[in-house]
């Protein structure tokens, strides 16, 4: 009797593996006609940036994303100096699936000597990219935090080059990159309609700072499709708290700790509870999470479905937003001083 019990457990548990794999909720990217997870795999610890990673296990973190119903892979020649890349496509390739069953987006314009965002450098970025990640194309080519560079520059030297090289076929769509929310309008506002695809926000759609949806309704008229990166606040709403180099203040640090600690005493995981409100607003294609093991993919793809199916708890959050709430939208400065 146990073993039937066991093969039908085994039976169950496979019928449900595949049920849960269709409810990976897709959305659509802007006017691109791409679909991407609403999960998506952050691929910077793939370049051993909080710790070496495997490639067994890079390899086995990817398949099981990929299994699960992510489709969309972002990456960047900075992360791990090149690493992240050379790993991530080693892993992709080892999937063995249709090219066009994935989105894959890198960056320019960043790199571990620094900045350069010349338009012979970003061109000459994207072929090394390429070779590195073992495909003809990406999907989205982004610049890579553009207020560390000359906004003017960008909009008249590095996206013209972008645009070439989506012309060359090296890219299909066009994106930008950055923390301070006011850099995508000034550089959407100069550029000619339609140049720019998506913009990546970072830090600014998250339980302890929403600013970025107050910038939703302006980019939905630009056509601009938006992915929100780093709910965890790279790392303040986590039980372990941000590395000792977390550029926010010690108030927002203390705040976040109590949260977190408020969470834990509850017995819920804030990390869980962070990703699930990104999550909701339906207006973001997708929330890029860094994944670098195969439990750190079980857990956000199991955060996503249990939202899917049950909804955030309602209760958690609203006690870990009224603790959150006298540092709320509270950033850090990032970039040069723009002229």
């Amino acid at each position: 009797m146990q073993c039937t019990n066991t093969a039908e457990k085994e039976e169950k548990k496979v019928c449900l593996r595949e049920r849960e794999r269709e409810r990976m909720e897709l959305r659509e990217v802007g006017r691109t006609g791409l679909k991407v997870s609403c999960v998506g795999f952050g691929a910077s610890p793939l370049g051993n940036v909080f710790g070496t990673v495997s490639e067994e296990e890079a390899n086995a973190s990817v398949r099981l994303a990929f299994q699960s119903g992510i489709n969309f892979f972002d990456t960047s020649p900075y992360y791990g100096g090149t690493l992240s890349e050379k790993v991530l496509g080693k892993a992709l390739k080892a999937l063995g699936a249709p090219r066009s069953s994935y989105v894959v987006a890198t960056k320019c314009g960043r790199y571990k000597e620094g900045f350069d965002f010349s338009a012979e450098r970003v061109t000459r970025s994207v072929e090394e990219s390429l070779e590195r990640l073992q495909l003809d194309y990406v999907d989205i080519l982004q610049c890579h935090d553009i207020e560390f560079g000359s906004l003017d520059q960008i909009v008249n030297e590095t996206i013209p080059a972008l645009v070439k090289l989506k012309e060359a076929g090296k890219t299909r769509f066009i994106g930008i990159t950055g923390l301070p929310l006011g850099i995508f309008s000034y550089v959407l506002d100069k550029v000619p309609p339609g140049t720019i695809d998506v913009v990546l926000s970072y830090c600014h759609y998250s339980v302890n700072d929403s600013s970025l949806g107050d910038l939703v309704p302006y980019l939905k008229a630009k056509g601009v499709a938006i992915i929100n990166a780093s709910p965890l606040s790279m790392g303040l709403l986590t039980q372990a708290g941000p590395p000792q180099w977390h550029p926010a203040s010690p108030q927002l640090k203390s705040a976040c700790q109590a949260a977190a600690a408020h969470c834990k005493e509850k017995g819920k995981n804030i990390s869980k509870l962070a990703l699930q409100y990104s999550l909701l607003n339906k207006e973001i294609s997708s929330v890029l999470v860094g994944m670098k093991s195969v439990e750190q993919v079980e857990e956000n793809v199991t955060a996503a479905r249990e939202l899917a199916t049950c909804g955030i708890d309602e209760e958690a959050l609203s006690e870990v937003e009224a603790i959150l709430k006298p540092v709320k939208n509270e950033s850090w400065p990032s970039g040069i001083q723009q002229s």
